[in-house]
C-alpha cells in the first residue's frame, strides 16, 4: 500500500456533513492508506449516512468532548471496535461550538455560562481529546491536528468564538510540549472561511466572504474544503518529523498581508 498515510490509523472528529474539513480529511486520509476511525455526537444516524459517502467504511464511535465517561472510555471503545493492535497514529481535533449568545456583536454581555462552554468544547476539549487517546498513541508516538481559525486580530461577530480559538492556540502549544518527549506532535491548521455547517451558525458570516474575496493573494473557494484537508493529511504524515506546536495556516495568504 502506498501514500502519505499508509499503514496508519487515525482518528477524525467532527465529520457532520459531506461539505464539512473533517469529511475530507477522513476521505483523503483513506486515499493516502490510512485506517480511519470516526467519532461522532449528538446526530449519529446523519453521521453514519455521511460516513457511506467515504471510499472504506469506517467505524464511528459516540464522543462528546463534555462527558468525562465518554473521554475516559475512548481508548477502551477504539479498541473493541478495531480489535488486535488498537493503536493510533493521528488525531484529528476538528470540534468547537459556542453558543448563539456568544457570538454576533453580543461580545461584552456574553455571559460566562456561555462563554465556557465555548471555551470547553472549542479549546480544552483539544487537551482532553489528547489525552483521552494517548495510551493507544504514547507507544509509537505520533501526531494531533486541529482545526483552527487565525485568533490573532478580531474579526466581527465572531466575539468568544474568537477568544476560544486564541485558547486553542495556547493549548495545542503546551499539549506539544508535554507530549513532545513522547513522540506526539500537536499542530494546528488554521483555514480560511469555508461554507460549511457549522459556519452557518456564525453570525455575519457573509463578512468573512467579503475579506477573502478582497484580500487573499491566492484567491479563496469558500466551497472547497481539500485543500485545508491536505494540510491535515501532510501535518498527520511523517513528512513533518519535527514539526510541532505550529499553526500553518490554509487561507489564501490573508492572514500575511494588511488592508
Amino acid at each position: 500500500m502506498s501514500g502519505l498515510l499508509a499503514g496508519k490509523r487515525v482518528l477524525v472528529t467532527g465529520v457532520l456533513m459531506e461539505s464539512s474539513i473533517a469529511f475530507h480529511t477522513a476521505r483523503l486520509a483513506q486515499e493516502q492508506g490510512a485506517e480511519v476511525v470516526l467519532t461522532g455526537y449528538g446526530r449519529l444516524g446523519l453521521v453514519e449516512r455521511i460516513a457511506r459517502r467515504l471510499p472504506k467504511p469506517a467505524p464511528l464511535i459516540e464522543l462528546d468532548v463534555q462527558d468525562k465517561g465518554h473521554l475516559e472510555s475512548l481508548a477502551g471503545r477504539i479498541q473493541e471496535r478495531v480489535g488486535g493492535d488498537a493503536r493510533l497514529d493521528g488525531v484529528v481535533h476538528s470540534i468547537a461550538f459556542a453558543p448563539q449568545d456568544a457570538m454576533g456583536g453580543n461580545f461584552l454581555a456574553t455571559g460566562w455560562d456561555s462563554v465556557a462552554t465555548a471555551v470547553e468544547v472549542s479549546a480544552y476539549s483539544f487537551k482532553s481529546l489528547a489525552m483521552a487517546c494517548l495510551p493507544l498513541m504514547e507507544e509509537r508516538g505520533g501526531s494531533i491536528v486541529g482545526l483552527d481559525f487565525d485568533a490573532s486580530t478580531a474579526w466581527p461577530a465572531y466575539d468568544w468564538m474568537g477568544v476560544a480559538k486564541a485558547a486553542l492556540e495556547a493549548t495545542s502549544r503546551y499539549v506539544a510540549r508535554d507530549l513532545g518527549p513522547r513522540g506526539i506532535r500537536c499542530n494546528l491548521v488554521a483555514a480560511g472561511p469555508i461554507k460549511t455547517m457549522a459556519a452557518r451558525h456564525i453570525p455575519g458570516f457573509e463578512t468573512f466572504r467579503e475579506v477573502w474575496e478582497t484580500r487573499a493573494p491566492l484567491g479563496w473557494d469558500l466551497s472547497d474544503p481539500e485543500p485545508t484537508a491536505r494540510a491535515v493529511v501532510a501535518l498527520l504524515s511523517d513528512w513533518f518529523p519535527r514539526t510541532t506546536g505550529e499553526i500553518v495556516h490554509v487561507d489564501g495568504g490573508v492572514h500575511a498581508v494588511g488592508a
